[in-house]
């Protein structure tokens, strides 16, 4: 073989390292793990005296205390929804990180809700889209509500701190009434 001359066969062992390099580059790149149990930081809210207290906040829809499970392929969300009298679960809802269309069903109140969601993600932030189906209390026809969350991760401003987790919830809405939109940042532990 000639100085400066590559075989075909070296030229393919190159070219599966630099790819292998490139991919494992890409896979450095993981997706945020939004594991673990967050609570809400207190807000002050006013009263009708027009003074504010500090209260929890239920703004992302999930409460003001919740716990996340995530792996490679879902997302798991839980949180207490009723009070401890009604003896019931926390509920939870599991959400595949692929954006596969997922149907879940809760009763509340008088009936069974049900739900479709699907995730996306947007960078660093993992979206999950739920569509709320209900009837509509004129005609009794069905009706759809949705509700879009974009979980993401914000620095501390304290000196070594966690980062928050921020929860934007977006409600469209629903009989006319105007869509509303709110931000819910959680502390981990």
């Amino acid at each position: 073989m000639k100085a400066g001359s590559r075989s075909p066969r070296l030229t393919c062992i190159v070219a599966a390292a630099v790819a292998g390099l490139l991919a494992t580059g890409t896979a450095a790149q993981e997706r945020p793990d939004f594991s673990g149990h967050w609570t809400a930081a207190a807000e002050a809210r006013p009263t009708p005296g027009g003074r504010g207290a500090p209260t929890g906040t239920m703004g992302s829809g999930w409460g003001s205390t919740i716990t996340i499970a995530q792996d490679a392929d879902t997302l798991t969300v839980e949180y207490v929804f009723f009070s401890r009298g009604d003896l019931q679960p926390p509920l939870e809802f599991t959400y595949p990180l692929d954006g596969t269309e997922t149907q879940h069903t809760v009763m509340m109140g008088r009936g069974i809700q049900e739900q479709v969601s699907w995730t996306a993600w947007e960078g660093d932030t993992l979206v999950i889209t739920t569509l709320h189906s209900f009837p509509d209390p004129d005609d009794g026809q069905p009706l759809t509500s949705e509700v879009k969350r974009k979980l993401s991760f914000e620095p501390s401003t304290r000196l070594a701190s966690p980062p928050s987790l921020v929860v934007e919830t977006t409600l469209s809405g629903v009989l006319g009434g105007p869509s509303s939109s709110n931000r819910t940042a959680y502390t981990k532990g």
